[in-house]
């Protein structure tokens, strides 16, 4: 009989440490690689910038209507992609559409 306790708390222990280390596996984020000076440059350069865009080129992008392109124009320069938002130039449902595909570069003095 004190073998099979034996047994059965051994078992027992097993699962219950099973269990935690697949917890604990599951509830770790994925390190992502940090992007280095140069990626983070190319990458920024596939993104249109609303400084320099031009109405066809905002209108391609989805929810964009004329109305809009006019005022992401008119609202011109921004030091931001947010201020989109912060200016009342589009609603934040809008926004959430082009966020990732747009970019702000600083105007040059």
């Amino acid at each position: 009989m004190p073998i099979l306790r034996s047994l059965f708390l051994a078992a027992l222990l097993a699962a219950a440490l099973l269990i935690a280390s697949q917890s604990i596996a599951q509830s770790a984020p994925a390190a992502k690689p940090a992007q280095s000076v140069a990626q983070k440059i190319a990458a920024s350069k596939s993104l249109l910038d609303i400084n320099t865009a031009t109405a066809a080129q905002l209108k391609a992008l989805p929810g964009m209507g004329d109305e809009y392109v006019r005022r992401i124009i008119a609202g011109r320069p921004y030091t931001a992609k947010n201020q989109l938002t912060t200016r009342g130039i589009l609603p934040q449902s809008a926004y959430e559409q082009v966020r990732d595909q747009i970019i702000a570069h600083r105007p040059k003095p």
